[in-house]
Parts: C-alpha cells; sequence; structure tokens
C-alpha cells in the first residue's frame, strides 16, 4: 500500500485540541457520575434499576476493551506515546491493558506535544521546536496525536450507544435528571468529536469551521432526544416490553448491517462485532457504514424511526389513559407530551438536511480520489518518513463524505 506523493500531514487543529483536553475530563465526570448513580440505587434499595445499569456499564465496557485490543492487535500492539509504553512492558500478556482512559491520556499527550513544539520563538518570528536536526527523524506527533484520536473517536462512539444512550433511556424513565443530563452530553460530545475526526481526512479542504460542528452536535441531539425520550416513555409504562422492542429492532438492524457488506474490521469475527454493534448504534441513531450514496438508505432509516417514535409514544398515551401506572398525568397532557417528541424529531431531521445542505462537504471524483491517497508512505532518498492514519477511519470517512 505504498504510493509515491507530495508530502502532506494531518493537521491537528486548535478546535480538536480543546475537544481532547475537554474529553478527558468529561470522561471521567461520566464515571463518577455513573458510580453516583449506582450508590444511589443502592442506598434506596432499587436493585433492580441497579442491576440494569450495572448491566449496562459492564458490558459497554467489555465491548470498548473488544474492539480496542482487536485495533491493538491489528498494529502488531505498536506503541506510539509514553502512557502506552508505561502500561505495555512489552510482554504479549500484558496487552490486554487497553483501557479507555489510556487512549484518552495518550491522544493528549501527543496533542501537547504538538503544540509545544511549535510554540513561536519572539526572536526570529519563527516556529521553536524542542529539539536539533534530530527532531526531523522523531515521530510526527501533530499526525499521530490525529491518527489517535480517530480510534478514540470511533470507540467514544461505541461506548455512548452502548452504554450512555440506554443508561440515559433509564434515568429518564426514572427521573435522575442530573445523571440524564451527564449522559447527554456524553452521546453529544462523542458524535461531535466523531464528525470533526473524520474531516480531517479531507486534507485539501479548508479547516472545519467551527460552525459546521455546532449545527453537527444540535441536529444529532436533538434526533437523540426525541429517539431516547420516546423509548423512555414507552418503558415507563412497559418496562419488560422494550426489551423486546430491542430485540426485535437489532435483529432488523442487524441483518440490514450485514447486508450492507461492511468492511471495517480485519478480520472476520472482528467483522460480525462491529455488524452488531452498528445494529446497536442504529437502534439509537444514523450511522453509516456502507459507500456510495446513502440518500434513500438515510431516508429509508428515518421513516423507519420516525414511525417507530409515533408507536411508541401512541401506546404510552394509550397506557397513560387507560392504565397508568404510580403517576398520573392528564391525557391531554399525555397527547401534548408525545406530540411534542414526534415534532422534536422532525425539527432534528429539518437541521440535518440544513447541515447536509450547507455544510457537508460533498466530494466529486477527484476529491474522492485524494481520500483514497491518504494510503501512503512519504519517501525520500535517504530516510523514509511515515506521514501516520488510521486505516480503519479512512474507510468510514469515505463512507462519510461519498
Amino acid at each position: 500500500e505504498r504510493v509515491m506523493c507530495t508530502r502532506t500531514k494531518f493537521k491537528y487543529n486548535c478546535w480538536d485540541f480543546v475537544f481532547t483536553c475537554v474529553g478527558l475530563p468529561l470522561f471521567v465526570l461520566d464515571v463518577v457520575l455513573d458510580v453516583l448513580a449506582a450508590v444511589s440505587f443502592y442506598k434506596e434499595r432499587a436493585y433492580v434499576y441497579l442491576g440494569v445499569l450495572v448491566l449496562f456499564l459492564l458490558g459497554s465496557s467489555l465491548l470498548t476493551q473488544a474492539y480496542s485490543w482487536l485495533w491493538y492487535s491489528y498494529d502488531d500492539f505498536e506503541r506510539k506515546t509514553k502512557v502506552e509504553k508505561l502500561i505495555f512492558d512489552g510482554r504479549i500478556q500484558s496487552n490486554w491493558l487497553c483501557f479507555l482512559f489510556r487512549r484518552h491520556a495518550g491522544v493528549l499527550e501527543m496533542a501537547v506535544q504538538s503544540f509545544y513544539k511549535k510554540i513561536p520563538d519572539p526572536e526570529n518570528g519563527a516556529s521553536r521546536h524542542t529539539g536539533s536536526s534530530a527532531d526531523e527523524q522523531e515521530p510526527d506527533s501533530e499526525s499521530i496525536a490525529v491518527s489517535l484520536n480517530h480510534d478514540l473517536s470511533m470507540l467514544r462512539i461505541i461506548e455512548t450507544f452502548a452504554e450512555s444512550a440506554p443508561q440515559l433511556t433509564l434515568m429518564l424513565t426514572i427521573i435522575l435528571w442530573a445523571c440524564a443530563v451527564g449522559s447527554a452530553s456524553a452521546i453529544a460530545f462523542a458524535v461531535t468529536t466523531y464528525h470533526r475526526s473524520l474531516r480531517s481526512f479531507l486534507v485539501d479542504k479548508k479547516k472545519q469551521n467551527i460552525t459546521s460542528s455546532v449545527i453537527y452536535f444540535i441536529w444529532n441531539l436533538v434526533l437523540i432526544s426525541s429517539r431516547l425520550t420516546a423509548l423512555a416513555l414507552f418503558a415507563s409504562v412497559l418496562p419488560c416490553f422494550i426489551f423486546a422492542h430491542f430485540i426485535c429492532s437489532w435483529l432488523v438492524l442487524f441483518f440490514f448491517a450485514w447486508r450492507s457488506k461492511t468492511e471495517f474490521m480485519e478480520s472476520p469475527c472482528g467483522e460480525w462485532l462491529y455488524r452488531a454493534t452498528v445494529g446497536l448504534i442504529w437502534y439509537f441513531d444514523w450511522f453509516n457504514v456502507a459507500e456510495g450514496k446513502t440518500r434513500y438508505r438515510t431516508v429509508l432509516y428515518h421513516g423507519y424511526m420516525l414511525t417507530d417514535i409515533c408507536i411508541l409514544c401512541a401506546v404510552w398515551c394509550w397506557k397513560m389513559s387507560t392504565d397508568p401506572p404510580d403517576f398520573v398525568i392528564e391525557p391531554t397532557y399525555a397527547l401534548i407530551t408525545a406530540v411534542c417528541v414526534v415534532v422534536v424529531y422532525i425539527l432534528g431531521l429539518i437541521l440535518k438536511v440544513i447541515y447536509y445542505k450547507s455544510f457537508h462537504p460533498n466530494l466529486d471524483s477527484d476529491e474522492q480520489q485524494s481520500v483514497d491517497q491518504v494510503d501512503f508512505r512519504m519517501m525520500s532518498s535517504a530516510t523514509e518518513v511515515s506521514a501516520h492514519y488510521n486505516k480503519r477511519m479512512r474507510k468510514l470517512a469515505k463512507n462519510f463524505y461519498s
């Protein structure tokens, strides 16, 4: 996969650096809120809710660690940061230590290093580097930071829809607003950083305007909030049937993920795990996994979601009027709530259309070829300098911008 081309590097801009710095404390805050929620359930002796919460936490943790380990194994457990070298002692037996926190710390390390190496020198007005000519042989910390952030952003997406989205549904069902806000923030932040991560592959495009990320953040937050609220309303009146609803929906979505013939992982078992994960993500939000125009698939998906939300809200209204649970809401207010949930989802679709019309950089054939050429190694007569890139996220970038 080596081709000759001009020297090009991934750039790690200021906004991505800010997102990286915010991501680590937000990750820690999310963990703290999870612990506080578990303690609260235990003190209230709400052992059923505690069991469900622990199931979400353990399940999402195992899933993300499985992906993290598989990706390290695909890369022969290559260690690019000091954090990795500190945790990995070089033995294969220790290579299962692929904690998400370590990935956050590794990205932050390389991001800080890349900015430190570009501190302006007031004497000559040029960029002052930390070393001499030896720096030319050191790994490009800026490109490494972008490459590591690609894997991290994908792991955030997986963790978000395996933990935060189900957890938010649970919190909304039992009205724990503090934890619900924390989970909603984690979801919105994950999809936004994933979006910015994919944008780095468009090396010929101008740097991503923060307005684009804001619009992307808003329409995803609106769509996901509407979807999770509908699930929470349904679960509040038919808690047992929400699991049946998930299983049935997931099987349908998993089938379509399989029919999409994804090629994301580098092993057959990993690919089936990925398709199952895509089915999980699709249960909450759209995720592009195949090359080519996806307009009709996206319309079909959102039509299915909108229909499902209408059915969930209709069932909730019916149960509130015929067999209400412990809390009682007037039928009129219940109907208004259900209609608002549906309207909010439609509003999110409108915002999504605005984003794709005004902010999404659709690639023509020449630009698509430039994305393909991210698979390069820069070569010179004396030395070979690696332009770091992430093969997995390149595939997703091609899907996203095709």
